[in-house]
């Protein structure tokens, strides 16, 4: 059965490198909920909807067009830099732990000998539980961040479409 304690245990034989993967996993955990909620806020009427709503509103319609896809390319990319540097910066904080881990392990080789196998164990722990927490941190925010991208892309190419669509209708209305 899964242990708090455990888990505490588990992330303090990780290392100090272990503070900024779990400040990375935080912050992630934050960016998708925040994301999700977005998404879910955004219901039937989507960006380009919006847009196109906001565009109707002023005047004239295809610089208001335009001005409103520019707010909503923002607010739908909003947050996924931060997911990228997580998904990239885990893995390397990881990569740290291995080797404090290892440059431990071989300094208590280096002062005890083979003597205290034990005691070597203990920076190769650290090596590895900092690598395998960086992996699954990276692995686990790369999935929310793929699907936040493409609902961002798909979400312009519809408001490009729109906008299309609106400057030949604007066209076609000045054609006597």
């Amino acid at each position: 059965m899964f242990h708090i304690g455990s888990l505490i245990q588990t992330l303090a034989k990780g290392g100090p490198v272990m503070i900024p993967l779990v400040i990375c996993s935080v912050v992630a955990l934050a960016v998708v909920v925040e994301r999700l909620g977005f998404w879910w806020r955004q219901g039937d009427v989507g960006p380009a909807e919006h847009a196109l709503e906001l565009a109707e509103r002023q005047a004239p319609p295809a610089a208001a067009m335009e001005a409103a896809a520019q707010t909503e390319m923002s607010r739908l990319r909003s947050y996924l830099p931060v997911l990228d540097t997580i998904i990239t910066l885990s893995p390397l904080l990881g990569l740290l732990g291995t080797v404090t881990g290892m440059i431990a392990a071989f300094g208590i080789l280096s002062t005890s000998g083979m003597n205290q196998p034990n005691a070597i164990t203990g920076g190769v722990a650290e090596a590895l539980i900092a690598t395998a927490a960086g992996l699954a941190i990276a692995i686990a925010t790369l999935v929310p961040y793929n699907y936040f991208l493409a609902r961002a892309e798909q979400a312009l190419d519809a408001i490009e479409r729109l906008a299309s669509r609106l400057d030949l209708a604007l066209r076609e209305q000045q054609v006597p």
